[in-house]
């Protein structure tokens, strides 16, 4: 087993560097036949297991390449609201 290298940080007497705390992406899959968001898995006859194929509920195609769009998490909000998917209510919340 070979030795482990010091960091520099270490060497020179520094701070531990705080890492960047990456935000979330979100991929939304697209038909590249006709554009529209609504597709989904198809799966086999065997138990459930999954062909690897996805198919367009608008123009029917069937395929397993899709278009993926990669978004961050507020652009994926933005979307999911104009899609009509998320109603956000301001008011009294009864638990």
């Amino acid at each position: 087993m070979g030795k482990l290298k010091t960091p520099d940080w270490v060497l020179e007497g520094k701070k531990e560097p705080k890492e960047k705390k990456k935000s979330k992406t979100f991929k939304i899959r697209k038909c590249p036949k006709c554009g529209s968001d609504d597709v989904f898995v198809v799966l086999g006859m065997d138990d459930g297991n999954g062909k690897g194929e996805w198919e367009c509920k608008r123009c029917k195609w069937v395929g397993k390449i899709l278009k993926e769009e990669e978004v961050s998490e507020d652009e994926f909000i933005k979307y999911l609201e104009k899609k009509g998917e998320i109603k956000w209510k301001i008011g009294n919340f009864s638990a």
